[in-house]
């Protein structure tokens, strides 16, 4: 943009209209000037013009007033006008008149302002508004939609003003669009953009991110190292001076070692150490107060604010730990482990409880065995000089430790150990009683068994460690599960009492353990114990025995051979190859068995006839084992004979007797049996006697006299008392019955009467008298071949037991109810045991 032919004014790139020198207007009111804007890329050119008018208030340096047309106006506002005119240049050189919109440049209002409201701040105007009347309006946020209504425009006179104070913190700009109409409502000019920028002014004080800022330095940082940083911010714009901020400390606390141990850089708020000596065990904190001020840190025009700021020192291991005293004392008993001598204490001002305070004890001299140990005491930091290895009063009496102690971290650098760091510990040791010890322990020994007893063995004695001292020692027995040594209480001299076996249960893979004990006479008395090892070698004291002692054999056995060893418990050599034989006696057995030898640890019992009666045979067979004086053996081998199914297996009473049960046994389950049977008889024959009985006073009664309560069931699934009108004679077997032998008892009412007569199926007759359950099925399958029988369950009413039974009686009794003797004959064929009771019933001579 420039301005026309004038040397007085100039404009900006943002359309700004400023002034080159000190104006002087007098005699002349006002000044017109044209203002030219080209497009560089287009080469497009605008023009405007602008008058400028002195107010008549003024003096000649005093404001003007803009005038964009001849009318002059009332208020120092500026004018902005459509676009009246717009030239292209052609390629001659001449301007062509072009209609195009016009750019207008922004309007800068101060926020805060106090001036009297509306307060004007641009006129809009057409110069078409000359020959017509116009109507001017605005639109868009602040004007017709929300925050509505802060700015308004005259729709006469274009007058555009502000209503209220403007707060850029709120709102930094407003985009408005003016429109120009006739009286009609008909567009005349297009809109215009209008941009007002809230100007900022310093209304807003810095303001820190946090009240209290929380930094870390660590102790002897060299100055330069950084320690933190603060912030603080200003709703002021950034880019002005007003939101511009400066930091500086205030103060320090404390002033030591010294006043300024801290700067701050003024813009970014980093706190940098400026000097050295930061110490935590003297000043383990620091508070600064720093101050933040707008207005590039201006104190006189500058708004400020404070914040706090702890800078804490953290510590470093720069303190080695320091021995309290040069020499440490302690004592101890001899043989005692795991037992504290002293406590070492040390010093350490670096802060308790880090890695830079906790101390590490080592003991560099006076301890080549190892038998001492310094663990540390977490809570005092104190070192437990503990005993971890036995100590012998009569080796050594006392030990001088040299113990340094170090920290958990290594030193800062530039530190030295001090002499504190090393002592001395002087451990006494002190002499206790100690106990006899045998030598060796366990002691072994090797000797055949079968030693008589007051044989001397051997000499198992003890020590006394206690050199220095004249005690006795004597000596006893502790444990001797078999009873068989004794032991000389003052020599230790050990014999036998017992002979020794090495087949005792007590002898374990051919070992036997006794343990002795030996104790001196000192105060208070101490007392060992050592254990004498006992190697068993093995004699041929022992014969041998048939192995299995009892085996089963079938009657007649297919094959016919048993398999048989020997049982020795001598070892090998005095045990197998074995020698078997039968023996001559008695004469049976040879003439009934055989014996062939399989090898040296097996033979086979044979039966030299074809079939040997049921029972239990002993065979004697002698067996002679293989020791250098050979040990011969008869012993019986049991042979249980039975009869065997068609898997080998007994089957008899004979295996029952084999299993376990003797004779006795078998004789009282028989004696029970027969006790159960009498008892289910003479029960059998208590009911027949009952029900002859009420049978005998029911036809002392007329059916329809009797007045007796009848109770019926009418809770089942069936239909009720018909369906409950049965023919009880069905339960017997009608042909097999005689018919004279039919009794005809009393009916009751809800039987089923006598003259319906259904025609059921012919059954046959059960294969046996006695067997009821073939009975029973016949009866079944009659029943469910009826036509006549009802197609649903119903409940059967058996109340009449009939004049007899089929089945053949066990009782003797009920004769009376039968039309011919009972034979019992056939009770014969159960045995002989039951022969008797047939007998009995039955009529026979016995």
């Amino acid at each position: 943009m420039e301005v026309g032919d004038s040397s007085d004014f100039g404009v900006s790139g943002d359309g700004v209209v400023f002034a080159l020198r000190r104006l002087n207007l007098v005699g002349n009111e006002e000044a017109l000037e044209v203002i030219y804007a080209q497009d560089l890329q287009s080469k497009q050119v605008w023009k405007t013009r602008v008058h400028l008018h002195r107010h008549p208030q003024a003096n000649s340096t005093g404001p003007l007033q803009v005038k964009l047309d001849d009318a002059t106006l009332t208020q120092r506002v500026p004018e902005i006008l459509f676009p009246w005119r717009s030239m292209v240049v052609r390629g001659d050189g001449t301007l062509r008149r072009v209609k195009r919109d016009w750019v207008i440049p922004p309007i800068n209002v101060a926020e805060n302002s106090r001036g009297q409201f509306p307060e004007d701040l641009v006129r809009i105007r057409s110069d078409r508004d000359n020959n017509r009347m116009l109507r001017y309006s605005v639109t868009g946020p602040g004007a017709d939609q929300p925050p509505t209504g802060i700015f308004i425009i005259s729709p006469i006179s274009g007058e555009l003003s502000v209503t209220k104070p403007l707060d850029r913190e709120h709102i930094s700009n407003f985009h408005l669009r003016a429109h120009a109409v006739d009286l009609n409502g008909n567009q005349v000019e297009n809109p215009i953009d209008i941009v007002i920028n809230v100007i900022d002014q310093n209304d807003n004080r810095p303001e820190f991110t946090h009240t209290i800022f929380n930094g870390t330095v660590p102790e002897g940082s060299k100055p330069g190292s950084f320690v933190m940083t603060v912030t603080s911010v200003d709703k002021d714009d950034p880019k002005t001076a007003n939101g511009m901020l400066r930091y500086k400390i205030l103060s320090q606390n404390p002033q030591s070692p010294s006043t300024n141990m801290f700067t701050i850089n003024n813009k970014t708020g980093d706190i940098i150490t400026v000097a050295a000596g930061l110490d935590r065990e003297k000043v383990n904190q620091y508070t600064l107060i720093i101050q933040a001020t707008d207005m590039e840190g201006n104190p006189t025009y500058g708004l400020s604010n404070t914040a706090t700021t702890v800078i804490r020192v953290t510590d470093v291991n720069d303190n080695p730990p320091e021995f309290t005293t040069d020499t440490f004392f302690g004592e101890v008993h001899e043989n005692r482990v795991n037992v504290i001598v002293a406590n070492l204490t040390v010093t350490d001002k670096d802060q308790p409880h880090t890695t830079a305070w906790a101390a590490v004890y080592r003991i560099i001299a006076g301890d080549p065995t190892g038998r001492f140990s310094i663990p540390t005491d977490p809570t005092t930091n104190e070192g437990l000089l503990t005993v971890v290895k036995p100590i012998d009063f009569e080796l050594t009496r006392s030990f001088m430790l040299t113990v340094e102690a170090e920290n958990e971290v290594p030193l800062a650098r530039g530190m030295h150990l001090p002499r504190q760091s090393t002592a001395t510990v002087s451990v006494r040791i002190l002499d206790i009683n100690e106990s006899p010890e045998f030598s060796p322990n366990p002691k072994s020994i090797k000797l055949e068994e079968g030693l008589p007893a007051g044989s001397l063995l051997t000499t198992f004695t003890a020590q006394d460690p206690d050199r220095f001292l004249r005690q006795t020692i004597r000596y006893s027995k502790m444990h001797d599960p078999a009873n068989w040594l004794e032991i000389d209480p003052v020599n230790g001299r050990i014999s036998t009492i017992a002979i020794l076996d090495r087949e005792s249960p007590y002898v374990k893979n051919n070992l036997y353990n006794v343990t002795f004990m030996a104790s001196d006479n000192g105060i208070p008395p101490a007392s060992g114990t050592g254990t004498l090892q006992m190697y068993l070698m093995d004699i041929n004291d022992n014969s041998p025995h048939v192995f299995p002692p009892e085996v089963e054999m079938c009657e007649k056995p297919h094959p016919n051979a048993i398999n048989i060893t020997a049982s020795d418990p001598d070892l090998a050599p005095n045990g197998g190859p074995f020698a078997f034989e039968l023996a001559s006696r008695p004469s049976d057995v040879r003439r009934n068995w055989t014996l062939h030898r399989i090898n040296g640890e097996y033979a086979q019992l044979r039966l030299r006839i074809g079939t040997l009666a049921s029972g239990i045979y002993e065979v004697p067979i002698m067996i002679t084992d293989s020791g250098n004086l050979p040990m011969s053996n008869t012993s019986y081998l049991r042979v249980k004979v039975c009869q065997c199914d068609l898997h080998g297996d007994c089957v008899d009473m004979e295996r029952i007797i084999a299993a376990g049960l003797g004779t006795g046994a078998i004789i009282a389950i028989l004696i029970c049996i027969i006790i159960l049977l009498v008892l289910v008889l003479m029960f059998v024959m208590w009911m027949k006697r009952r029900d002859k009985e009420r049978q005998a006073k029911q036809l002392l009664i007329d059916p329809e006299d009797d007045v007796r309560d009848n109770i019926l069931k009418y809770d089942e699934e069936g239909g009720g008392e018909e369906d409950q009108d049965y023919d009880l004679s069905q339960l017997q077997q009608p042909d097999a019955l005689e018919p004279e032998c039919i009794k005809v008892g009393i009916r009751r009412l809800d039987e089923r009467p006598l003259h319906h007569d259904h025609q059921y199926p012919i059954r046959s007759a059960a294969p046996h008298p006695g067997d009821i359950g073939d009975f029973i099925h016949e009866g079944l399958k009659a029943a469910d071949n009826d036509p006549t029988a009802p197609p649903y369950d119903s409940l059967l009413v058996f109340d009449y037991e009939g004049s007899g039974s089929t089945a053949g009686s066990l009782s003797s009794l009920h004769s009376s109810s039968s039309c011919s003797d009972q034979d019992y004959d056939y009770l014969g064929d159960w045995g002989p045991r039951f022969r008797k009771l047939a007998d009995l019933y039955g009529g026979g001579e016995d």
